[in-house]
Order: structure tokens, then sequence, then C-alpha cells
């Protein structure tokens, strides 16, 4: 008889297979608490999957195999995703070389260019045009003629591409690139793929699309990761134009057919290279293959749009675009202006924001009024009472659902792209950012926030604490779970 078995006939005679079960149960638990207290970064999230783990296994740790551990790091890193493309790149960080950008920016964006060289891989660039593009009905002719036109290759990288009319003609687009001779490459999100039905990858492979899905799930060996999604957007033809920001692909985003509000970008100029490394690093990353990035194609002259990218990803620099928003909050001399479908600031996010209305600065937060997600809206109304009695102006837009996100400061830089002001998007997802050092651009879109400001509902505190009590409690209970949402 083994030690074992002769312990478990001590402590449960005649059941010790049934004790050994409870052993490696509670092993199993112990083990994922000290996964989570040694990993975990948040006390908050450390304590919380520590209680999930122990008290309730063997569920617990199996929810923290599947959504708490990052499996995605040491891969990337063995990709070497930063430096990859000789961009000009260096090692972020708080001792990276900081460029001397004087003279071509103003003086009150130097801090935050110099911030940005310390969160990014890239420099500042000059010489970019940056055209706003207003819903899908000013976004998609000019992204579907880039595609149309190009000659070389074609990359699109999208959370969400709809087969349906809108998503139709993007097919038939590629499809005829690929007829032409062109290089045409998709990458999906493994997760997004299923938001809509049939899937569109399998028409794009038909047309000979080179389609590649970002973590799918699978059953063998089994990979669920309901928390590391691509969510940028990218659409770059020929290194010379690109497209990014808020849109995925399809008639969602047709308000005029009953879609959502959004905004898009089109690009010209050397940002356009920064963003075609994104998406080589995430195909590399899917693919592992590695893909020459393309000549430099543009001359840059004088003037133009200083512009950088700022990729966010659950791999290194978590906090990348967290500390970026922070930042450029904390640098603001006049105003914050903000607008995003999704506000679940992190604790220092809402301090600077309180600190910046106290000082006389004009903060204000332009929100959707119906969410598309309502439970992420009821998780944001917990915690706007802390921002309104210190001077923040929170406003609710109507609908449509607005899915715009805008960063605006001192109406001289902003910060546009995929990411929303949310858990999700600036620490679980792979995101895009491009900063804009321009003062044109940043009042356009300060403009624009104005305009929405000024048709929404303003948000009080009154509101807030008329509401019923089951609402403040589903609103609180919601609230719980804002770091997953």
């Amino acid at each position: 008889m083994s030690a074992i078995e002769r312990l478990s006939s001590l402590v449960l005679p005649g059941n010790g297979w049934l004790w050994l079960v409870l052993v490696l149960v509670e092993g199993t638990a112990l083990a994922a608490a000290v996964h989570a207290l040694l990993n975990k970064k948040q006390p908050s999230t450390a304590f919380g999957w520590i209680g999930v783990s122990l008290l309730f296994p063997p569920l617990g740790p199996l929810l923290y195999y599947m959504f708490g551990i990052n499996r995605v790091r040491m891969a990337a890193q063995r990709l070497d995703r930063q430096s990859r493309y000789g961009l000009d790149a260096h090692r972020p960080g708080a001792h990276a070389q900081v460029r001397d950008y004087r003279g071509r920016i103003s003086d009150g964006q130097l801090m935050l260019a110099a911030a940005g060289d310390r969160l990014s891989p890239w420099p500042l660039v000059f010489g970019n045009t940056l055209r706003p593009l207003r819903n899908g009905e000013q976004a998609y002719p000019p992204m579907l003629e880039a595609i149309e036109r190009a000659q070389s290759f074609v990359y699109l990288s999208t959370y969400i591409f709809e087969s349906n009319t809108v998503g139709q003609r993007f097919i038939d687009a590629l499809g005829r690139a690929i007829e032409r001779g062109v290089d045409v490459r998709v990458l999906l999100d493994g997760i997004g793929a299923y938001y809509h039905r049939p899937s569109p990858q399998w028409a794009l492979r038909s047309r000979g699309v080179n389609v590649a899905r970002f973590l799918p799930p699978r059953l063998l060996p089994p990979s669920l990761q309901l928390n590391l999604r691509n969510h940028r957007k990218i659409l770059v033809t020929d290194g010379t134009v690109a497209f990014t920001g808020g849109m995925n692909i399809g008639d969602r985003h047709l308000p005029s057919r009953g879609g959502i509000k959004d905004m898009h970008f089109r690009l010209t100029g050397p940002i356009v290279r920064q963003i075609e490394a994104v998406f080589l690093s995430d195909w590399a990353f899917v693919t592992g293959e590695q893909v020459p990035i393309s000549s430099p194609r543009q001359n840059v002259g004088p003037g133009g749009v200083a512009c950088r990218c700022l990729a966010g990803a659950p791999i290194r620099d978590v906090e990348r675009l967290a500390i970026m928003l922070v930042t450029a909050a904390a640098a603001a001399r006049s105003r914050i202006l903000i607008m995003t479908p999704y506000f679940l600031p992190s604790d220092r996010l809402v301090g600077v924001l309180q600190a910046a209305a106290l000082r006389g600065i004009e903060v204000v937060i332009v929100l959707p009024a119906r969410n598309n997600l309502p439970y992420v809206g009821w998780a944001a109304h917990h915690g706007l009472a802390e921002l309104l009695k210190r001077g923040v102006k929170v406003f609710y837009q109507p609908p449509p659902f607005a899915h715009t996100k805008l960063f605006v400061v001192d109406d001289e830089y902003a910060l546009v792209g995929s990411p929303n002001i949310d858990p999700r998007s600036l620490r679980l997802n792979f995101e895009l950012a491009v900063e804009v050092y321009d003062r044109a651009s940043a009042a356009q879109f300060a403009e624009h926030i104005r305009a929405a400001a000024a048709e929404s509902t303003a948000c009080s505190l009154a509101d807030l604490e008329a509401r019923s009590f089951l609402t403040r409690l589903r609103d609180s209970f919601f609230w719980l779970f804002s770091p997953y949402m």
C-alpha cells in the first residue's frame, strides 16, 4: 500500500480516491490563487481571482485558466513585435531617447511628444494628411476606392466583418484586387468573426484572399481567449494610404439605414508605414510569416500633420495607452474634451480629470444616452457622481448610438483610433491609436464634440441621485465587473 493510500484510508476509510480528488481540486485552486497573486498587477484584480479560485473550486480555477491568464505574452516577445521593421524604432521606456522636435511642434506639445517617445517605439513623423470621415457613408467609398486602385498590396484588419451589403462590396473589391495580382491579406479577430453569420472568411478565401484569424477559439487544444481580442481597424494599400478609427466593416455603420454613428480617418504620409508595421506585426503573430515592410514611397515636405502610432496590447507595457491618456489629461492647460461609447475610467484617470476640473480646466465628456451594450452603460453610471461633483461636465448623446472615440486636449493634441476608455480596450485588447499634434485637426475634433454636446442632455448629480434603489443596485452590480467589460 502506498503512502497516499495509507493516509487516505485514515482520513476517509474506503474513500481514498475521493480524498485524492479533493486534494487535487484544492491544490488546483491554491495554485491558481498563487499564480494570480504573483502575476496580476492590480490588487483588486488579484484579490478577485484569488477569491474566485479558492471559494469556487473547481469552477473558479477553470475560469481563471480560461480568462485570467495572458497566454500571448511569451509568444509575442519571441516575435519581437516592437523593433522588427526598422522605422527608426527603439525600445520605449523611462530611459528611452527623447527626440528634438523643437520648432516643428508648439512648446505646449513638447512634453507630450517626450512622453510618446517613451511609450511608443516610433518617432513623431511629419508631412502627413489626416481626413476625418463621418459614418460609413463617408468612410466606405474612399476605402473601397483605395482597394480598387491598389497595385501592390492591400492589408485589412478588422474586428467585425459583416457579410451584408457593405461587406459584400468589400469582398468583391478584394477579389478584384486578387485578379489584378495584388497581394491581399485580411486579418479577422477570432471572436469578432462570429458577430455576423455567415462569416465572410469563406467568401474571401473562395476569391483567393489570404485570410487569417486572430486567436480563434478552438477545442483541440482547448483555447477560449475572450479577453485578448484584436480590436484594431486597419486598411493599408500600397504603402501610400491608410485608414483607421472605430469602424468595422458592415451595414451597422450606416446611420442612414438605422446604423450607428462613428468616425474613421484617412491618412497619408510617413504615418502610413507605422500603421503598416502594426498590421505586419499582428500578421506575423498569427501566421508566423515575416513580411517585409514596403519601401518609403512619399517625399515628406514641410508642414502637414504630425502623427505617431501608439499600439496598445496586453504584452510588455500593458499600460501604454492608459498612461498616455493620463499624461495628456494631466498636461491640459485649458480644456479636455472626450467622446467615447464606453466609459469605465481607471482611478488614475478619474483623479486627473477631477484635479483638472478643480483647477478650472474645462472637462467635457460625451457619452451615448442609449448604449448598444446596456450593461456597460449601467456600470458607467456608478462612477459619474465622483466626476460631476468636482465640476466635470457629462452629456448624454441621443440616438443613434455614437461609437466615435475622440480625446482632445487644449485644441492642439488629439488621440484617435480604436481604443475605448475602458479596461478591455486599455488592458485586454490589441488596439491602435494615432497621436495627432496639429491645432487645425484638434480644433476640428473639438468642434465635433462641442456640437454633439450642444444637442445632448446634460447629466447632473440630481439625475443620478434620483435613480431608484433597484436602478442604483443594478448599476453598482455591473460596475463590479467593469475590469472585464
